[in-house]
């Protein structure tokens, strides 16, 4: 059996597409997320995201087609922003949904986007995030706050104060005065999966530039290090609002490049703007 692919990337955030609206869903999305992913045996990317038709319950709400995401390691994730801008371009472009407005089922639930095109294909997407998860319980972390902000957490390199916010999958936020090396791949990969985190979590460590500008890397649950992290950027923003760093509308620069957020408080979704990047497709003969 072959598996006809399309490679994509958001921001350098890259993954192996399938669409199975017109091939069957794989025997083992977990193991074959592990295969493709590998940047020497493998396609290479952050892992797989499946391209379906919406359950009959979200269709019937609207929804244009589901998406599921397998990281790199194999573990199923409930969402991924740069992933989910390259589902709605896969979407539009290949014809399974003509419209410059979809809905998309997530594990977040359904997410609305908007398509901006360039010479009929899609060139940036701005998502409605959803609106973060606050409450501790739910992001989920045993860190103490609704929600935890500035945190101290003991690590082996030191203290570090953090911030936990959720956007369907859980982040927390540091802010530092210089992000190096050794803080995203030692200090993010021990908080990952240290006892805060009952479902591990995504770490950012962030540089505040200026009220409405940050610089951010992210060292993904199940992932690693990645050039980019939309859910991470949106997480990033609401922390920032919450602890007074940034204002209600910023521009986060990740390792991939740039992404427009806008949070306008409690009770609304965060948006996030960016591009998504078809970048060639083949076919998996395993």
């Amino acid at each position: 059996m072959v598996i006809p692919f399309i490679k994509m990337h958001g921001l350098g955030n890259d993954y192996v597409y399938v669409d199975c609206f017109r091939n069957p869903l794989p025997a083992d999305p977990a193991a074959l997320a592990v295969a493709v992913s590998d940047r020497h045996f493998g396609i290479g990317g952050d892992g797989l995201i499946l391209v379906c038709p919406p359950s009959a319950a979200a269709q019937a709400q609207g929804a244009d087609a589901r998406m599921r995401m397998f990281n790199s390691d194999g573990s199923e994730s409930e969402m991924c922003g740069n992933g989910l801008r390259c589902v709605a371009k896969l979407v539009y472009d290949h014809g399974m949904a003509p419209k410059t407005r979809l809905v998309l089922e997530t594990g977040r639930g359904l997410l609305p986007v908007d398509l901006e095109l360039e010479d009929g294909k899609v060139a940036r997407v701005r998502v409605e995030m959803g609106q973060p998860i606050l409450q501790a319980a739910l992001i989920p972390t045993i860190l103490s706050g609704q929600p935890p902000l500035e945190v101290p957490v003991e690590t082996p390199w030191g203290s570090v104060k953090l911030t936990c916010v959720s956007m369907g999958n859980p982040h927390a936020v540091a802010f530092v005065e210089k992000i190096t090396d050794s803080m995203v791949h030692e200090v993010g990969k021990f908080l990952e999966t240290c006892p805060a985190f009952p479902k591990r979590a995504n770490i950012e460590f962030v540089e505040v530039v200026s009220r409405n500008r940050f610089v951010m890397r992210v060292w993904e649950r199940g992932s690693g290090e990645t050039l980019a992290c939309g859910t991470g950027a949106c997480a990033v923003a609401v922390a920032g609002i919450l602890t007074n760093r940034l204002d209600r509308k910023c521009t986060g620069k990740l390792l991939g490049g740039e992404l427009e957020l806008e949070w306008p408080g409690e009770g609304h979704t965060v948006y996030m703007t960016g591009p998504a990047t078809e970048v060639f497709s083949g076919i998996w003969p395993r």
